[in-house]
């Protein structure tokens, strides 16, 4: 019998995926309205969400862009610290950066999706990790037909804060 929940056991274990399509994850920060650093127990990671992108706000290289501020303010309030979440994957895991590269669940809420829908991001696909392609670029064309978040405000997600 033991033999038996042996083979059972190693016949399980040799089909399970090397790296799981998703991760059950805490966040611990947010950067900025694209990036997150989440924890698995007392590992952390950056991760860069997909599809989207938002103005910037932390590069020091950068002026901070219109709209950065109120996504960066969004995305924390979307994603308070310790809260759990779920990282889908791409056929990518991680960008050039080494960062870790999602979609991101709170509960069914994909909070990339809400980010474009609600004109605090603009869509940013790059190839081979466009599954979610057509879902977020339907909550992009939504906002920027409403004219919603940076798009009424500032015409775009490069145009820099006035500095007055």
């Amino acid at each position: 019998m033991r033999l038996v929940a042996l083979l059972a056991l190693l016949v399980v274990v040799a089909c399970a995926p090397a790296e799981p399509a998703d991760d059950l994850l805490t966040i611990a920060e947010v950067v900025d309205g694209d990036t997150i650093i989440v924890s698995h127990g007392s590992n952390r990671e950056i991760v860069r969400l997909l599809g989207i992108d938002t103005p910037e706000t932390v590069d020091p290289n950068r002026p901070v862009q219109c709209f950065g501020a109120e996504a960066t303010a969004r995305l924390k309030e979307l994603l308070p610290e310790r809260t759990a979440i779920v990282l889908l994957r791409d056929r990518e895991a991680r960008d050039q950066y080494g960062r870790l590269l999602g979609y991101i669940y709170v509960g069914d809420v994909l909070v990339n999706e809400v980010m474009l829908a609600e004109g605090l991001a603009d869509l940013s696909i790059y190839p081979p990790n466009d599954t979610l392609r057509p879902q977020l670029e339907a909550a992009a064309k939504k906002a920027r037909t409403a004219s919603v978040g940076l798009w009424s405000a500032c015409g775009g997600p490069d145009v820099p804060l006035d500095p007055s």
